[in-house]
């Protein structure tokens, strides 16, 4: 019987380089996947229906939620997003570590729903490198990296409800670090299981 997978759950401030850990991650490894989110904002140029996100209207998204077919979903700026139960529980029984890359709000109530998920935030070294990270990028206005500075400030008040932090100084190492955490899970996950069965079968020998 295949070993069900990890869910993993990974935040950061925006300019953390959340994105780039997760394309290296899989890149390298096969057996890691990205759960992609649905949402009712309009596709950027170059995004996909399927690959950046599921790209759906209003009321579909609302029916989604009326009929329990979303894990976690929030409501920003005008739009929603969500992640979607099916392709989760599917790679999840297929063995794949499924990966959401969330924001705080989502992150904590997966965690609420499904209190065995992973929870990973990641950060920059200093707040100095975050915005220099920002600016670096070169496609945001000043009022933007302002913007999400003071987002940041906000963001940092629920880190510390995250089973792990993760610093990115240096993205294979960081890439690295993640891949680690996640598949230590899998070995706490057998043990606790197998620790579980072996005590309750010896309480009901000694029982009888």
């Amino acid at each position: 019987m295949k070993e069900r997978g990890i869910l993993a759950v990974v935040s950061g401030f925006s300019g953390a380089g959340k994105g780039t850990i997760m394309k290296a991650l899989l890149e390298r490894y096969d057996n890691y996947a990205l759960s992609i989110s649905a949402t009712t904002r309009k596709p950027r140029e170059g995004e996909q229906h399927g690959r950046e996100y599921f790209f759906v209207g209003e009321e579909e998204f609302e029916q989604m939620i009326a009929e329990d077919r979303l894990i976690e979903y929030a409501r920003y700026v005008d739009h929603y997003y969500g992640t979607p139960k099916d392709y989760v529980m599917s790679q999840l029984e297929a063995g794949k570590d499924v990966i959401l890359e969330i924001e705080i709000q989502g992150a904590l109530k997966v965690k609420e729903k499904f209190p065995e998920t992973l929870l990973v935030f990641v950060t920059p070294p200093s707040a100095e490198e975050l915005k220099r990270r920002l600016v670096n990028r070169g496609t945001e206005t000043a009022e933007v990296i302002e913007a999400r500075m003071k987002r940041a400030c906000e963001e940092a008040e629920q880190m510390d409800r995250y089973d792990y932090l993760l610093i990115n100084d240096e993205v294979d190492l960081c890439t690295e670090k993640l891949h680690r955490l996640i598949q230590a899970q899998h070995g706490k996950m057998t043990l606790h299981g197998e620790f579980v069965s072996r005590m309750k079968q010896e309480l009901k020998d000694i029982s009888e």
